[in-house]
Protein backbone atom coordinates (compact mmCIF):
# COMPACT_ATOMS: atom_id res chain seq x y z
CA UNK A 1 0.00 0.00 0.00
CA UNK A 2 2.77 2.61 1.14
CA UNK A 3 4.70 1.69 -2.16
CA UNK A 4 1.40 2.38 -4.34
CA UNK A 5 1.58 5.53 -2.55
CA UNK A 6 4.96 6.48 -2.89
CA UNK A 7 4.42 5.76 -6.54
CA UNK A 8 1.59 8.54 -6.66
CA UNK A 9 3.57 10.87 -4.44
CA UNK A 10 6.43 10.52 -6.93
CA UNK A 11 4.62 11.21 -9.83
CA UNK A 12 2.52 14.44 -8.92
CA UNK A 13 5.74 15.55 -6.87
CA UNK A 14 7.69 15.41 -10.97
CA UNK A 15 4.46 17.38 -12.41
CA UNK A 16 5.12 20.00 -9.35
CA UNK A 17 8.94 20.32 -10.14
CA UNK A 18 8.01 21.03 -13.70
CA UNK A 19 6.15 24.59 -12.41
CA UNK A 20 9.47 25.66 -11.11
CA UNK A 21 10.72 29.41 -11.36
CA UNK A 22 14.59 28.46 -12.58
CA UNK A 23 16.85 29.11 -15.25
CA UNK A 24 16.30 25.63 -16.16
CA UNK A 25 12.49 25.63 -16.32
CA UNK A 26 13.01 29.08 -18.09
CA UNK A 27 14.81 27.24 -21.11
CA UNK A 28 12.74 26.59 -24.21
CA UNK A 29 11.57 23.01 -24.25
CA UNK A 30 12.90 22.52 -27.52
CA UNK A 31 16.19 23.31 -26.14
CA UNK A 32 16.14 20.89 -23.39
CA UNK A 33 14.71 18.13 -25.45
CA UNK A 34 18.23 18.26 -28.42
CA UNK A 35 20.40 19.06 -25.11
CA UNK A 36 18.67 15.67 -23.78
CA UNK A 37 18.71 13.42 -26.94
CA UNK A 38 22.52 14.55 -27.63
CA UNK A 39 23.70 13.57 -24.43
CA UNK A 40 21.63 10.19 -24.68
CA UNK A 41 23.49 9.56 -27.59
CA UNK A 42 26.74 10.38 -26.57
CA UNK A 43 26.72 8.33 -23.21
CA UNK A 44 25.34 5.08 -24.72
CA UNK A 45 28.22 5.05 -28.13
CA UNK A 46 30.87 5.46 -25.32
CA UNK A 47 33.66 3.25 -25.22
CA UNK A 48 32.27 0.60 -22.90
CA UNK A 49 35.90 0.14 -21.55
CA UNK A 50 37.04 3.57 -20.67
CA UNK A 51 35.35 4.24 -17.68
CA UNK A 52 37.20 7.14 -16.31
CA UNK A 53 36.37 8.95 -19.77
CA UNK A 54 32.71 8.00 -19.12
CA UNK A 55 32.92 9.48 -15.64
CA UNK A 56 32.95 13.16 -17.11
CA UNK A 57 29.28 13.21 -18.18
CA UNK A 58 28.48 13.61 -14.31
CA UNK A 59 28.92 16.85 -14.80
CA UNK A 60 25.37 17.09 -17.06
CA UNK A 61 23.00 16.22 -14.69
CA UNK A 62 24.66 17.41 -11.18
CA UNK A 63 24.94 21.14 -12.85
CA UNK A 64 21.54 20.82 -14.11
CA UNK A 65 19.96 19.51 -10.64
CA UNK A 66 21.88 22.11 -8.91
CA UNK A 67 21.07 25.10 -11.39
CA UNK A 68 17.53 23.50 -11.66
CA UNK A 69 17.00 23.02 -7.69
CA UNK A 70 15.94 19.59 -7.97
CA UNK A 71 15.75 17.48 -5.52
CA UNK A 72 17.88 14.27 -5.21
CA UNK A 73 15.21 12.09 -3.48
CA UNK A 74 12.55 12.05 -6.07
CA UNK A 75 14.35 11.57 -8.89
CA UNK A 76 17.07 8.78 -7.17
CA UNK A 77 13.76 6.49 -6.30
CA UNK A 78 12.69 6.80 -9.65
CA UNK A 79 16.12 5.43 -10.90
CA UNK A 80 15.94 2.48 -8.41
CA UNK A 81 13.23 0.91 -10.67
CA UNK A 82 15.47 0.74 -14.14
CA UNK A 83 19.22 -0.45 -12.17
CA UNK A 84 17.55 -3.95 -11.59
CA UNK A 85 17.47 -4.08 -15.20
CA UNK A 86 20.59 -2.84 -16.47
CA UNK A 87 22.11 -5.15 -13.69
CA UNK A 88 20.79 -8.50 -14.82
CA UNK A 89 21.89 -6.98 -18.50
CA UNK A 90 25.29 -6.66 -17.85
CA UNK A 91 25.91 -9.25 -14.91
CA UNK A 92 26.17 -11.45 -18.26
CA UNK A 93 29.58 -9.63 -19.01
CA UNK A 94 30.95 -10.51 -15.88
CA UNK A 95 29.84 -14.39 -16.13
CA UNK A 96 31.62 -14.93 -20.12
CA UNK A 97 34.03 -12.15 -20.58
CA UNK A 98 36.90 -13.03 -18.22
CA UNK A 99 40.13 -11.75 -20.10
CA UNK A 100 41.85 -9.64 -17.99
CA UNK A 101 42.22 -6.19 -18.20
CA UNK A 102 44.37 -4.93 -15.71
CA UNK A 103 45.19 -5.55 -11.28
CA UNK A 104 44.62 -3.68 -8.53
CA UNK A 105 46.84 -5.56 -6.16
CA UNK A 106 46.21 -9.03 -5.81
CA UNK A 107 42.83 -8.31 -7.32
CA UNK A 108 42.45 -9.25 -10.91
CA UNK A 109 40.34 -6.77 -13.09
CA UNK A 110 38.51 -8.22 -16.50
CA UNK A 111 36.91 -7.00 -19.09
CA UNK A 112 33.46 -8.05 -18.54
CA UNK A 113 33.90 -6.34 -15.07
CA UNK A 114 34.49 -3.11 -16.55
CA UNK A 115 31.49 -2.90 -19.42
CA UNK A 116 29.38 -4.22 -16.57
CA UNK A 117 30.57 -0.79 -15.03
CA UNK A 118 30.28 1.25 -17.57
CA UNK A 119 25.96 -0.30 -17.93
CA UNK A 120 25.21 0.77 -14.99
CA UNK A 121 26.96 4.12 -14.98
CA UNK A 122 25.47 4.77 -18.39
CA UNK A 123 22.27 3.98 -16.73
CA UNK A 124 22.77 6.30 -13.86
CA UNK A 125 23.26 8.56 -16.43
CA UNK A 126 21.16 8.28 -19.14
CA UNK A 127 17.73 7.78 -16.26
CA UNK A 128 18.74 10.98 -14.64
CA UNK A 129 18.62 12.84 -17.72
CA UNK A 130 15.30 11.96 -18.56
CA UNK A 131 14.06 12.63 -15.10
CA UNK A 132 15.32 15.74 -15.49
CA UNK A 133 14.12 16.59 -18.11
CA UNK A 134 10.50 15.73 -16.70
CA UNK A 135 11.32 17.54 -13.81
CA UNK A 136 11.84 21.29 -15.60
CA UNK A 137 9.21 20.47 -18.51
CA UNK A 138 5.69 19.53 -18.77
CA UNK A 139 4.68 16.47 -20.43
CA UNK A 140 2.51 18.90 -23.00
CA UNK A 141 5.30 20.93 -24.03
CA UNK A 142 7.41 18.07 -24.19
CA UNK A 143 4.64 16.47 -26.57
CA UNK A 144 4.56 19.72 -28.88
CA UNK A 145 7.94 19.68 -29.68
CA UNK A 146 8.25 15.44 -30.53
CA UNK A 147 5.62 16.37 -33.16
CA UNK A 148 7.38 19.34 -34.26
CA UNK A 149 10.36 16.63 -34.83
CA UNK A 150 7.76 14.58 -36.84
CA UNK A 151 7.27 11.69 -33.97
CA UNK A 152 4.15 9.72 -35.38
CA UNK A 153 1.08 11.89 -33.40
CA UNK A 154 -0.03 8.10 -32.44
CA UNK A 155 3.29 7.47 -30.23
CA UNK A 156 2.98 11.10 -28.48
CA UNK A 157 -0.73 10.85 -27.57
CA UNK A 158 -0.21 7.51 -26.27
CA UNK A 159 2.83 8.93 -24.03
CA UNK A 160 0.34 11.73 -23.54
CA UNK A 161 -2.45 9.81 -22.34
CA UNK A 162 -0.32 7.25 -20.84
CA UNK A 163 1.25 9.44 -18.26
CA UNK A 164 -2.26 11.84 -17.72
CA UNK A 165 -4.32 8.50 -16.30
CA UNK A 166 -1.52 6.09 -14.92
CA UNK A 167 -2.55 7.70 -11.66
CA UNK A 168 -5.84 6.59 -12.18
CA UNK A 169 -4.75 3.29 -12.60
CA UNK A 170 -2.37 3.60 -9.64
CA UNK A 171 -5.67 4.42 -7.72
CA UNK A 172 -7.54 1.56 -8.39
CA UNK A 173 -4.98 -0.93 -7.42
CA UNK A 174 -4.77 1.11 -3.98
CA UNK A 175 -8.92 0.24 -3.74
CA UNK A 176 -8.38 -3.14 -4.88
CA UNK A 177 -5.90 -3.53 -2.41
CA UNK A 178 -7.81 -1.75 0.31
CA UNK A 179 -10.52 -4.08 -0.45
CA UNK A 180 -8.44 -6.89 -0.15
CA UNK A 181 -7.17 -6.36 3.46
CA UNK A 182 -10.16 -5.33 4.94
CA UNK A 183 -11.50 -8.74 3.84
CA UNK A 184 -8.14 -10.55 4.81
CA UNK A 185 -6.95 -8.87 7.88
CA UNK A 186 -4.58 -11.30 8.82
CA UNK A 187 -2.70 -11.14 5.04
CA UNK A 188 0.56 -9.07 4.85
CA UNK A 189 0.05 -8.95 1.41
CA UNK A 190 -2.07 -10.64 -1.58
CA UNK A 191 -1.46 -14.46 -1.41
CA UNK A 192 -0.39 -15.78 -4.77
CA UNK A 193 -3.91 -18.10 -5.09
CA UNK A 194 -5.28 -15.17 -5.33
CA UNK A 195 -3.14 -12.91 -7.67
CA UNK A 196 -4.45 -14.34 -10.73
CA UNK A 197 -8.56 -12.60 -9.88
CA UNK A 198 -7.04 -9.89 -8.48
CA UNK A 199 -5.01 -9.16 -11.55
CA UNK A 200 -7.80 -10.15 -13.84
CA UNK A 201 -10.02 -7.54 -11.93
CA UNK A 202 -7.56 -4.96 -12.45
CA UNK A 203 -7.59 -6.00 -16.10
CA UNK A 204 -11.73 -5.38 -16.64
CA UNK A 205 -12.00 -2.62 -14.39
CA UNK A 206 -9.11 -0.79 -16.57
CA UNK A 207 -11.00 -1.55 -19.58
CA UNK A 208 -14.39 0.11 -18.14
CA UNK A 209 -12.41 2.71 -16.68
CA UNK A 210 -10.47 3.67 -20.04
CA UNK A 211 -14.03 3.38 -22.15
CA UNK A 212 -15.34 6.01 -19.65
CA UNK A 213 -13.03 7.70 -19.75
CA UNK A 214 -12.32 8.33 -23.77
CA UNK A 215 -16.69 8.79 -23.91
CA UNK A 216 -15.82 11.54 -21.19
CA UNK A 217 -13.11 13.20 -23.91
CA UNK A 218 -15.77 12.23 -26.78
CA UNK A 219 -18.47 14.53 -24.87
CA UNK A 220 -16.04 17.55 -24.50
CA UNK A 221 -14.81 17.73 -28.34
CA UNK A 222 -12.26 15.58 -28.33
CA UNK A 223 -11.94 14.27 -32.67
CA UNK A 224 -8.42 12.42 -32.32
CA UNK A 225 -6.56 15.39 -32.02
CA UNK A 226 -4.87 16.37 -28.58
CA UNK A 227 -4.71 20.06 -28.49
CA UNK A 228 -1.25 21.22 -26.84
CA UNK A 229 -0.16 24.77 -26.30
CA UNK A 230 2.25 26.30 -28.17
CA UNK A 231 5.47 27.46 -26.90
CA UNK A 232 7.43 30.88 -27.32
CA UNK A 233 10.00 31.43 -29.97
CA UNK A 234 13.40 30.08 -29.22
CA UNK A 235 15.37 33.28 -27.86
CA UNK A 236 18.98 34.05 -27.70
CA UNK A 237 19.56 33.14 -24.11
CA UNK A 238 18.38 29.70 -25.68
CA UNK A 239 20.73 29.48 -28.57
CA UNK A 240 23.30 30.04 -26.33
CA UNK A 241 22.56 26.96 -23.89
CA UNK A 242 21.97 24.57 -26.72
CA UNK A 243 25.02 25.84 -28.63
CA UNK A 244 26.95 25.97 -25.21
CA UNK A 245 26.10 22.04 -23.80
CA UNK A 246 26.43 20.65 -27.25
CA UNK A 247 30.19 22.05 -27.92
CA UNK A 248 30.50 20.78 -23.98
CA UNK A 249 29.10 17.41 -24.85
CA UNK A 250 31.15 16.48 -28.36
CA UNK A 251 34.43 17.47 -26.91
CA UNK A 252 33.25 15.16 -23.44
CA UNK A 253 32.66 12.51 -26.00
CA UNK A 254 35.83 12.75 -29.13
CA UNK A 255 38.28 13.79 -26.67
CA UNK A 256 39.93 12.28 -23.31
CA UNK A 257 39.15 15.66 -20.80
CA UNK A 258 39.76 12.87 -18.10
CA UNK A 259 43.69 12.83 -18.72
CA UNK A 260 43.71 16.56 -19.87
CA UNK A 261 42.21 16.89 -16.05
CA UNK A 262 44.54 14.72 -14.83
CA UNK A 263 47.57 16.12 -16.09
CA UNK A 264 46.72 19.21 -14.20
CA UNK A 265 46.30 17.58 -10.41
Amino acid sequence: MSTITDSMNTINSLEEMADGNTIIHHLHPMVKLITTMLYLVLVISFNPYNITGLMVFAFYPVILMALAEIPYKPLLKRLLIALPFSFFAGISNVIFNQNLALMIGPVPITFGFISFVSIMVKTVFTVMAVLILIATTSLPKISYQLLSIKVPKIIVEQIMLTYRYISVLLEQVSNMYTAYILRAPDSKGIKMKDMGIFVGQLLLKSFDRAENIYVAMKCRGYDGNYLYAKPNPIQKNDWIFLVSVCVILCLMRFFDLSLFIGSFI
